[in-house]
């Protein structure tokens, strides 16, 4: 079993062995995060067993709606034409909440040699239920695949290649902060790339082109308002609050994220009291990258300012949610109340 907080990729090696060896299996769930991997893996699958033949017409989607044990077992069934498999894709079908469990498991239990099939969890989360029936005959006849999120050196590792791929360069220090700003998904990582790479003039990538162009995601420009809070720089935290307005922001997505930036700001003044290190805190609030930025930041705040912090934004969310005072009126006014108590 992996470690708490780090994700079971088992299920997602075997998938690249399979396709390696060119032997694809009867069974899949695809399921997780990285919707990029997924839907790159799901790619891969699909050339390698729709080979030959009538291609694609060997290729059968189901959707939820139209999902039963009769419509699956009739296309499973279907004998592939001019071709040695058929692939057979189910979106969104939450196998375990279904009915009919058992016919749903004698269908699983007996798929046909010629046949691949995978459940496709997309919009709705894969929640298993380890002690069924159900969950055994998954685990012995397919494989459960987690496109989880990449550790940080495959991510910067990719993030480099696909640079590459369009003729820039870029250091991994300024890797490890575009990862910072943008996120740590590959699908919108990608599309980042490829506008910071069409923006750039030269061959090697600057921060100066990063911050022109790449659209950063919420947490990383709220932990610009807690740094300009550490710098006592009340205008500067109230021009980047303006910032995420113009990003089409709520007070309410703000103040969630600001109240999870003083809680981790927080843990972090502790784990300095307490004579721990960045990875303490990383593996804490299972951070995927070095909690380094979030340690220094931490070193400019006291501990008593950080737990009055974390009191009052714990307090204004409940005033925003449960007194009808003007919302973004109620974040000004914190940001301002933190900014004078440091």
């Amino acid at each position: 079993m992996p470690p708490k907080n780090k994700p079971d990729t088992s299920g997602y090696e075997t998938l690249k062995r399979d396709l390696a060896a060119g032997k694809p299996g009867q069974l899949y769930i695809f399921h997780g995060e990285e919707t990029y991997l997924r839907d790159y893996y799901l790619g891969k699958l699909r050339e390698m067993v729709l080979t030959g033949g009538l291609g694609e017409f060997n290729r059968h989607d189901l959707g939820a709606r139209e999902m039963s044990p009769h419509v699956l077992e009739e296309a499973v069934d279907c004998l592939p034409m001019m071709a040695e498999r058929t692939l057979v894709i189910v979106t969104d079908f939450d196998l375990f909440k279904a009915g009919e469990k058992e016919e749903y498991i004698r269908i699983l239990s007996s798929l046909p040699e010629y046949c691949c099939l995978v459940f496709l969890y997309d919009l709705i989360e894969y929640k298993p239920d380890a002690r069924t029936k159900l969950a055994a005959v998954v685990k012995q006849r397919g494989t459960a695949v987690n496109f989880a999120r990449q550790g940080q050196r495959e991510l910067m590792d990719w993030v480099r290649r696909h640079f590459k791929a369009q003729g820039k360069e870029i250091d991994p220090r300024l890797c490890e902060e575009l990862i910072f700003l943008c996120g740590d998904l590959m699908h919108n990582l990608q599309q980042e790339i490829g506008k910071i790479a069409a923006y750039a003039k030269g061959p090697h990538i600057t921060r100066a082109d990063i911050e022109a162009v790449a659209t950063p995601q919420l947490s990383a420009v709220v932990f610009r308002i807690a740094d300009a809070i550490g710098e006592k720089n009340y205008d500067k935290a109230a021009r980047v609050l303006g910032e995420l307005y113009q990003m089409q922001k709520s007070p309410y997505e703000i103040m969630s994220a600001l109240g999870k930036q003083l809680r981790q700001l927080y843990s972090a003044r502790l784990a300095l009291d307490g004579r721990r290190d960045s990875a303490y805190v990383a593996r804490l609030w299972g951070m995927r990258y070095p909690a380094d930025r979030l340690m220094t930041s931490a070193r400019r705040f006291s501990l008593p300012w950080c737990r009055r912090a974390v009191v009052r934004c714990a307090q204004t969310d409940l005033a925003m949610k449960s007194t009808g005072q003007d919302a973004k009126e109620l974040v000004t006014t914190l940001l301002l109340e933190l900014a004078n108590t440091t």
